[in-house]
């Protein structure tokens, strides 16, 4: 086991820098001039050489590369452009806070409906509960997260005027205390995994349904509900834990759209503002941060499984 764990993490660290290569190689080959976007077009040609020589843009890039991934690993990750004085690790933390609690209302609300509507579907099979299941999950998936979350929004705050439209939080009072602005965000960003974990799991059951041991257990005279719940369901929702776990990382890019269209400060509205002005030092800190999370969420979710399977270890 430790050894499984020590190849994942060594595949996490390459994964990474990977990552930040390819994150500095991109946010250098933007078009346009930062200290152009900082100054203004009324710049001068003296003042723009004078800005590019204090943010270092006059140096050869792979000077600039080690030096920003040396600050990165020990905490820090530069002043923010678009905010001058401004900490990026302070506005990473803050906005990476909130992006975390909108997951993890994301994930309260996917993995029981998912696993519901899964078992209820694969059970029901061919019948009128499974057709509409099948149907709403179908459409879940195929509907983009900003038509899903103007759907919500004009439903839930429109017509019936329950939940609020935006999630813009009062800095002066806690998230915790502003709960039903992580509503509507949370569902829109879990859809299109809803509809994804819940086929999976419905095509799991009647997989595991038609196997052999689950006849024999019938032949055996067991009830139908002691066969659902110790043949059936045990053996479907054990591929079903990893694939909920590995996709959970997934719902970091879904938040980057969900938080725009409600207006959420979290992390994927504070990289959106950054690339609007071309804040480097920004969009390099928040985009290889968000791939340190899912590549983390992948490796809980290997440990899970080995844990649960132990003979995938082998």
């Amino acid at each position: 086991m430790i050894r499984f764990i020590g190849k994942r993490c060594v595949f996490i660290v390459l994964s990474l820098f990977v990552a930040s290569l390819l994150v500095f190689v991109i946010t250098a080959v933007i078009p346009g001039d930062v200290a152009q976007m900082i100054l203004g077009q009324f710049a001068t040609p003296r003042s723009l050489e004078a800005l590019r020589e204090n943010l270092g843009l006059n140096r050869p890039g792979y000077v600039r590369y080690f030096e920003w991934i040396t600050r990165f690993v020990q905490g820090d990750m530069g002043t923010s452009l678009s905010m001058p004085g401004v900490s990026v690790s302070s506005l990473v933390l803050r906005r990476g806070k909130n992006s975390l609690i909108l997951a993890g209302a994301a994930a309260l609300f996917l993995i029981p409906v998912s696993l519901v509507l899964g078992v209820i579907a694969g059970l029901s099979e061919g019948k009128w509960p499974d057709t509409i299941i099948s149907t709403v999950t179908l459409i879940s998936i195929s509907l983009p997260e900003f038509i899903s979350g103007i759907f919500l929004m004009i439903i839930f705050s429109v017509w019936f005027g329950i939940l609020p439209a935006t999630s813009s939080i009062d800095p002066r009072f806690s998230l915790w205390n502003q709960l039903s602005l992580l509503i509507l965000p949370g569902i829109t960003v879990s859809l299109v995994l809803l509809g994804y974990v819940g086929r999976m799991v419905r095509a799991s059951v009647i997989e595991t349904s038609r196997a052999d041991f689950t006849r024999t257990a019938v032949l055996k005279g067991l009830s139908h509900r002691r066969v659902v719940i110790k043949h059936i369901l045990r053996n479907a929702l054990l591929p079903t834990v990893t694939v909920i776990a590995m996709n959970l990382g997934w719902l970091f890019g879904g938040i980057i759209i969900v938080e725009e269209v409600f207006g959420f400060p979290g992390l994927g509205n504070l990289v959106l503002f950054a690339i609007r002005q071309r804040d480097i030092p920004m969009i390099q800190a928040v985009v290889l941060i968000m791939g340190a999370a899912y590549l983390v969420l992948n490796l809980l979710a290997d440990i899970l499984y080995t844990l649960i399977n132990p003979r995938i270890r082998y």
